[in-house]
């Protein structure tokens, strides 16, 4: 993979491959171009596996895929665009607000996006679980670049947040039981109040504008 510097400063990837490791289940915000004009913001979890068996997650054969749930704008878009942009950002802010309300914006890139490549997104099969309909897809990287390579912090409430937000899309599908939902809430509330930052706290209450939901204190 080759690299230099643009002449705004960003390092470029000049091959089309993803620009950063990906293992386990990584979570990215995927923008997505509307019949409106406008760029919809939503949050997309990525999945990839090799299929030759080596090691190196950044090579041409990693098979990356994602799941949409329901008729999402996400969805409407890939279907409608056949790609969009996946972006990694360290701004919990950014993740609430593409996870739970409706963003648009008229460039397809965040300004907290420290990296992100543009997909095909291809549609690969669909099926129903706990009543909600889904779609898998295949995410091939069609150009990318790395804007920051910074050292990063570890902060335990930005985790937090990001678990919030999936535990908060979930609060009224059926078959999940609201209840124990609302005490992971409360858990991770209490994980950002203890340990994260004001970003975390904005991002924290942004959820619970959002979803309507609201700590028992």
């Amino acid at each position: 993979m080759t690299e230099r510097p643009s002449d705004s400063g960003e390092t470029e990837v000049t091959d089309a491959s993803w620009p950063v490791d990906l293992t386990g289940v990584t979570e990215s915000v995927v923008t997505t171009l509307g019949p409106n004009g406008l760029w919809n913001v939503a949050v997309l979890g990525l999945f990839a596996e090799d299929p030759s068996g080596g090691c190196s997650p950044r090579n041409h054969s990693t098979l990356v895929r994602a799941r949409t749930w329901g008729n999402t704008r996400t969805k409407r878009n890939f279907h409608r665009q056949g790609c969009g942009y996946v972006q990694f950002t360290r701004d919990p802010v950014d993740f609430v607000d593409g996870a739970l309300s409706i963003t648009e914006r008229d460039d397809p890139l965040l300004e907290s996006a420290d990296a992100w490549v543009r997909v095909q997104a291809t549609p690969e099969g669909t099926g129903t679980e706990g009543g909600t309909e889904w779609e898998d897809w295949t995410l091939e990287p069609l150009e990318s670049a790395v804007r920051n390579r910074t050292v990063t912090p570890i902060n335990r409430g930005f985790g937090a947040v990001i678990e919030a937000t999936v535990v908060a899309s979930r609060l009224d599908v059926e078959g999940y039981d609201r209840a124990e939902l609302e005490g992971r809430l409360e858990h991770c509330l209490d994980v950002v109040n203890r340990a994260g930052g004001p970003r975390e706290q904005e991002a924290f209450a942004n959820l619970c504008r959002y979803s309507g939901w609201f700590p028992r204190r």
